[in-house]
């Protein structure tokens, strides 16, 4: 089995500080051979596992990403999408595009009133608000080209973990509470977050594990072109969503030239578009770069403003580009 390392960037600051004069102290786990980094602990014991089980850095990436859905729907799900970017043990760089899209029956003022003007929360909340999802499509891709376990092996401790259930944690308690309002809108029917979840409670996604199941079984096209997908887009326009089958079986992942830049004598490696995250990183590092950020000092009055005008010129560029 050829190994391989996967660095997966999503926002990367560099800054050139001292080195101190004592030892500093570790905290956490550092290893020689490989390690999984996530949001939640259970996700991350997954792609261990993967590991563990003789799968490369790509079958760890799809079991945490997907371990995610079910632990962290904060921030990882099957019904989003994303950026991977990665370099290989050999040299090779390269990136992944699979953000959602907006669907084919979109025009640019679908979120206008007759009069030019903003409808309030239509962008952002509910069945309008929601592009094609990636994620599948993004996991089964990075699969197809460097995965060695087979899609079973690597769902299989997610399904597990789905019917398991996850234990709610303090800051997950108070997150479900100040979004239950925004669920409520946006859904005709009570969904399982619509209860009063505390701290140490267990939450099993039924549903969830069955469409986990399902995939697992029938492969990347049961997301986008099977049962699942059927019921995704009766349930978008139940809601007065514009999605439909179409759009789902037409969704691709891209693979794309991720952008490279330098800083000192580093090279860094970032997404790029239509992700804005390298452009932008690459133009706030080209900034700061001429300055003694190390003889200023790590978060000093005059580090802190040399890296805040940078950022605030870069955003500008962002947002007038």
């Amino acid at each position: 089995m050829k190994k391989t390392l996967l660095l997966i960037a999503i926002s990367v600051l560099l800054i050139s500080c001292k080195t101190a004069d004592k030892k500093p102290k570790t905290t956490g786990l550092i290893t020689t051979k490989a390690m999984v980094v996530s949001a939640r602990e259970e996700a991350s014991k997954i792609g261990t596992e993967i590991l563990k089980k003789g799968g490369n850095a790509f079958d760890a990436m799809v079991a945490t990403e997907l371990a995610l859905a079910v632990a962290y729907p904060y921030a990882g799900n099957i019904g989003g999408g994303g950026f991977m970017v990665y370099r290989k043990n050999d040299g090779e760089i390269g990136a992944l595009d699979y953000r959602e899209k907006a669907p084919l029956a979109s025009s640019k003022d679908m979120f206008l009133d007759n009069e030019g003007n903003v409808i309030k929360d239509k962008s952002t909340l509910g069945s309008m608000a929601v592009g094609i999802p990636g994620t599948v499509a993004g996991v089964f891709a990075a699969h197809k080209k460097f995965g060695t376990l087979t899609i079973q092996e690597i769902l299989k401790p997610v399904i597990a973990l789905a019917k398991r259930g996850i234990v709610v944690t303090k800051k997950q308690e108070a997150r479900i509470k100040k979004y239950q309002p925004l669920f409520k809108k946006a859904n005709k029917s009570k969904i399982i977050l619509d209860s009063l979840w505390k701290e140490n409670d267990i939450i099993k996604y039924t549903a969830l594990t069955a469409t986990l199941e399902r995939i697992s079984k029938n492969g990347r096209d049961e997301f986008y072109k099977g049962e699942t997908a059927k019921r995704l887009v009766k349930f978008m326009q139940a809601n007065g969503g514009i999605m439909t089958l179409e759009d789902l079986a037409k969704y691709e992942a891209k693979w794309r030239k991720p952008i490279t830049f330098k800083y000192d004598d580093l090279k860094v490696i970032s997404m790029s578009p239509p992700s804005s995250g390298g452009i932008c990183l690459a133009q706030i590092m080209n900034g700061i770069e001429p300055y003694d950020l190390d003889k200023y000092g790590h978060n000093s009055t005059k580090t802190i403003q040399v890296i805040a005008e940078a950022e605030r010129r870069a955003y500008a560029d962002r947002s007038f580009f």
